[in-house]
C-alpha cells in the first residue's frame, strides 16, 4: 500500500523521494527532541521553552548539522526551507492564541505602560547603539541600522514563558502584548524612514498610510466581522467548520498585516486572536488550538531559532562587536522599556518585569537585517551576529522572566 502511495510521487533524479523521506524524519526527530529537552528544563525548574531553544541550537549547524547528516541531505534544499516555513507558522498560531487569550479592557487599562514601554523600548536600543556600537563600523548609517534591528522585540518567547508561568493575564503580561504591537509599528516605521532618508525608493507617506489602514481595518474586521463568520461557520453541516474559519481568519490576517499593511504577520494574528477572544467560542477555540500549536508548530518554532544559528561561522575578531550588541539587546529593553512601563504607572518590579520580557529579538528583527543586507548596509557576517544576538537573547529571556514574576518583592 505504502509503495502504491509514493510511486504517484515525483521522483527526484538518482534519488527517489528524497523530498519527502528525510522531511518525515526531520520532522520526527525534531518535535521529539524539542519535548524531551523541555521535559528535561522543567526537571531542573526552568521553562520548557528553554530546553526547546537549547536543543534547536544543538541539532544546527553550530553542533549536530542536523540537516547535512546521510539520511536527511536534501538536495533540493525543500527540506529546510519547509521545516523554516512550518517554524513560521509556528510564531503566527502562537500568537493568535495570545491575542484569543487577551482581555480588551485589560489592554484599555494597561493603555499608559503599554505605549510608553513600546516607545521607550524603541528608541532606547538604537541611542545606544549609535553610542556604542560606532567604533566598530565603518559608517554611521551602518551602526543606527544596527540600532534599528535590535529595537524589534519579538515577545513570542516572552508569551510562551508567561502561559507556562500561568501569568499571562497580568497587568504586566497584558502590557507586554501592547508594548509589543507598539514596538513593531514603531520599528517598521523606523525602518521605512531610515531607508527613505538614505536614498531608498520607500515613500514614506505611503507607508505610513498603508500601516495605519491596515491596523485600522485589521481592529474593525477582527471585533466586528471575525465572530460573525466564526458563528456562521459553525453551523455549517462539515465537521470542524469553526475550526477551519479560525485558522483561516489567523492566516488571513497575517497575510494582510505583511503584504498590505507592511507589518510582521504576527501583529494581523495578534488582531484576529483579540477579536475571536470576545466571542463565546472562545474557550473551544482555545481548546482546539492548544493540540495543534503545542504538538507541532510551538515546538518546531522554538528549534528553528536555534537551528538558523552557526556560531563556528564567527572568528576571534568579531567577539567585541558580538558582545556589544549582546549588551545593547540586553541593557536597552530592560532600561527603555522598563522606564516607560514605570512612567506610565507600573510599580519597579512590574516595570521590571515588562523590560524583562521585552529583551528576546525574533522574526522581526531578521525581518529588518535581511532588508538591510539586501540593501548593502550591513555585511553578512553582521547578520549572523544578528542571529547569535536574537538566540542569546531568547534564551536568557525565560529564565529572566520567571526570576522576575517569582520575586516577591514590591516596590
Amino acid at each position: 500500500m505504502a509503495s502504491l502511495y509514493f510511486s504517484h510521487l515525483p521522483l527526484t533524479p538518482g534519488n527517489e523521494h528524497s523530498g519527502l523521506l528525510p522531511l518525515l524524519l526531520a520532522l520526527s526527530i525534531l518535535l521529539a527532541c524539542a519535548k524531551l529537552a523541555g521535559a528535561l528544563a522543567v526537571k531542573f525548574r526552568q521553562p520548557a521553552v528553554l530546553g526547546e531553544l537549547l536543543v534547536g541550537l544543538l541539532l544546527g549547524p553550530t553542533v549536530v548539522d542536523l540537516f547535512h547528516l546521510p539520511l536527511l541531505r536534501d538536495p533540493t534544499g525543500n527540506t529546510e526551507t519547509t521545516i523554516s516555513q512550518l517554524s513560521q507558522l509556528g510564531v503566527i498560531f502562537l500568537m493568535f492564541s495570545a491575542g484569543l487569550d487577551t482581555e480588551i479592557a485589560d489592554l484599555r487599562r494597561s493603555g499608559r505602560p503599554a505605549i510608553f514601554a513600546g516607545l521607550f523600548g524603541m528608541v532606547t536600543p538604537i541611542i545606544m547603539a549609535a553610542l556604542l556600537v560606532i567604533p566598530f563600523q565603518k559608517s554611521v548609517n551602518s551602526a543606527i541600522f544596527l540600532g534599528i534591528i535590535l529595537a524589534a522585540t519579538s515577545v513570542s518567547i516572552s508569551v510562551q514563558t508567561l502561559v507556562e508561568l500561568k501569568r499571562l493575564r497580568t497587568p504586566e503580561g497584558v502590557a507586554l502584548l501592547g508594548a509589543a504591537v507598539v514596538d513593531d509599528v514603531l520599528v517598521i516605521l523606523g525602518l521605512s524612514i531610515f531607508v527613505s532618508l538614505t536614498g531608498g525608493q520607500e515613500n514614506l507617506s505611503i507607508v505610513l498610510t498603508r500601516m495605519v489602514l491596515t491596523l485600522l481595518a485589521s481592529g474593525i474586521l477582527g471585533y466586528l466581522v471575525l465572530p460573525l463568520l466564526v458563528d456562521w461557520a459553525n453551523r455549517l453541516p462539515v465537521s470542524q467548520g469553526m475550526m477551519a474559519m479560525v485558522i483561516v481568519s489567523a492566516l488571513l490576517f497575517a497575510w494582510s498585516a505583511e503584504y498590505i499593511g507592511g507589518i510582521a504577520a504576527i501583529t494581523g494574528a495578534f488582531v484576529a486572536g483579540i477579536g475571536l477572544g470576545r466571542t463565546h467560542w472562545r474557550e473551544e477555540i482555545a481548546r482546539e488550538l492548544q493540540t495543534m500549536n503545542y504538538t507541532f508548530f510551538v515546538p518546531l518554532f522554538l528549534v528553528g531559532v536555534g537551528l538558523q544559528a552557526n556560531i563556528r561561522d564567527l572568528d576571534v575578531s568579531i567577539i567585541p562587536l558580538a558582545l556589544v550588541l549582546i549588551l545593547v539587546a540586553v541593557v536597552s529593553k530592560i532600561l527603555g522599556s522598563g522606564l516607560g512601563a514605570r512612567l506610565g504607572g507600573f510599580s519597579k518590579w512590574q516595570s521590571l518585569r515588562v523590560g524583562v520580557g521585552m529583551i528576546s529579538r525574533g522574526e522581526v528583527g531578521l525581518i529588518v537585517a535581511s532588508v538591510g543586507q539586501s540593501l548593502g548596509i550591513i555585511a553578512p557576517r553582521e547578520l549572523t551576529l544578528v542571529i547569535l544576538v536574537v538566540l542569546i537573547s531568547t534564551l536568557i529571556t525565560p529564565p529572566l522572566l520567571r526570576w522576575a514574576f517569582e520575586e516577591e518583592k514590591t516596590s
